[in-house]
């Protein structure tokens, strides 16, 4: 079977691979290239930041090949933590929430004057997934939401997400990224209005830059809905490492929204509620799932269950 054919079911499906989500060899570049993005916003000396390299090797070099490539850079990102001192984007976060904001008189009337409000917000919130510091420099927002309102996306089960939104009345949302949380909140504006009770998860600490509460205030999230962190400085959701009240929340979740390629990568074996939203943007993930690098998706792992 040639790559062109196979098949591309992502929800049911999201994963044509059985298998979890593992340690690639080619993570190990991309492992040290965000190392050395990230110290670039330190400042330390050159002699702490080589040090840290070292010991970032060390976690490298000790890593578990059966865990996902998000458990290595959550401990690798614990380490450079422990250069810091403090959070290295922190001030670009606050920087792309309000640049974010800026856009949301242009989303709101997308999202107003389109025919189904549902769809274009989740479209929108796909491609606010492209602002990724952890990946990429920079990023062509407007190209984005251009791209991720035609008609059609690599992996598209809208008609079946707007299915089990339209039967559940609780969503549990797990966010992703800042600035991406503003295209975040117009969705779960939406789904406000549809009647829903919308809980908003955050990290419970900062990681590379996924949203905090710090975000969530700024951007006016804890207005509109309830937002609780999961007690957790993990990339993507490792649930061993969050909070019992998360994991409460979680477990008794009629229905969860994942946003974010570090979501999926840590829970696409983990729950029959998940609907995902994000882009593929590593190779490795855009590999296993059949798909181009840049992909976007909107499925979720199995729907059958949803309601039962």
């Amino acid at each position: 079977m040639t790559r062109q054919s196979l098949p591309i079911c992502l929800i049911g499906a999201i994963a044509p691979n059985p298998n979890k989500m593992r340690l690639h060899i080619e993570c190990f570049p991309c492992m040290f290239r965000q190392t050395i993005m990230t110290l670039d916003r330190v400042d330390i000396s050159e002699e702490l930041k080589m040090d840290c390299m070292f010991q970032v090797a060390e976690q490298v070099r000790i890593a578990d090949p059966d865990k996902t490539p998000a458990h290595i850079t959550t401990f690798i990102y614990r380490k450079i933590m422990e250069y810091a001192k403090n959070d290295p984007y922190r001030i670009v976060k606050l920087q792309y929430n309000k640049i974010a904001m800026g856009l949301m008189p242009e989303l709101s009337k997308l999202i107003n004057d389109s025919h189904d409000p549902l769809w274009t917000a989740s479209r929108i919130a796909i491609a606010g997934n492209i602002i990724d510091f952890g990946l990429f420099k920079e990023f062509d927002i407007g190209a984005i939401i251009k791209r991720s309102l035609q008609p059609k996306i690599a992996v598209d089960e809208y008609q079946r997400f707007k299915e089990y939104i339209n039967n559940n009345k609780k969503i549990l949302y797990l966010l992703d990224n800042s600035g991406e949380v503003v295209f975040d909140m117009m969705l779960i504006k939406v789904l406000i209005e549809m009647g829903k009770d919308v809980t908003a998860i955050v990290k419970g600490k900062p990681i590379i830059n996924d949203v905090t509460m710090e975000d969530a205030m700024q951007i006016g999230l804890t207005d509109i809905c309830s937002v609780i962190d999961n007690g957790s400085d993990a990339v993507g959701t490792i649930r061993e490492w969050c909070s019992p009240e998360f994991i409460h929340l979680y477990n008794n979740a009629p229905l969860i929204i994942s946003k974010g390629q570090g979501n999926f990568e840590t829970l696409h074996q983990d729950n029959t509620k998940i609907l995902f939203l994000f882009q593929s943007k590593c190779d490795v993930i855009s590999r296993w799932l059949n798909l181009e690098k840049g992909s976007m998706l909107l499925g979720s792992k199995t729907f059958e269950s949803l309601n039962n």
